[in-house]
């Protein structure tokens, strides 16, 4: 287990995002679940933590009761490979979540997500500062990213 990682506060259902998320993403997996000790009243033997990884980058999600809610200040980037890709994740996160905008898409656990097509970064940082703001421009208009549309945007086309 890496030395530094990500811990998410939840409100009993850690494990269950656990779960969903890395039934989404390939290369993930869960790595250990703990329990709360049999003498804690109402919580015995309720799952207390699960540490996942998500493709190899690993978390903790920590049932810690309903004090601290999930914003968007906080958000998981993944960068997909192809438009199929962002699709098909897109489509599952939604799926008893909320569509945001420019990539972002809170699940049904209020966890934030930015799904993003790899490509995208190039542009945004290309030298060709004209190129960038274009395919900026075309992703501000978004929900869901349309690698076809920002390659368009950043071409001039």
């Amino acid at each position: 287990m890496q030395h530094v990682h990500t811990c998410l506060w939840f409100d009993g259902d850690a494990l269950e995002f656990a779960e969903r998320a890395t039934s989404l993403i390939p290369n993930s997996k869960i790595l250990t679940v703990s329990r709360y000790p049999g003498n804690a009243g109402a919580n015995a033997e309720k799952v207390l933590t699960v540490h996942f990884s998500l493709d190899g980058t690993e978390y903790m999600g920590l049932n810690g009761g309903p004090h601290y809610p999930h914003t968007p200040a906080a958000s998981i980037v993944v960068a997909c490979e192809t438009q199929e890709e962002v699709d098909r994740l897109w489509d599952a996160l939604c799926d008893g979540g909320q569509k945001v905008e420019c990539g972002w898409v809170t699940d049904r656990f209020g966890v934030s997500w930015q799904v993003v097509p790899r490509a995208f970064f190039p542009m945004i940082t290309s030298d060709d500062r004209a190129a960038a703001q274009r395919a900026m421009d075309a992703m501000m208009t978004m929900q869901k990213l349309h690698l076809p549309t920002l390659e368009k945007a950043f071409k001039g086309e």
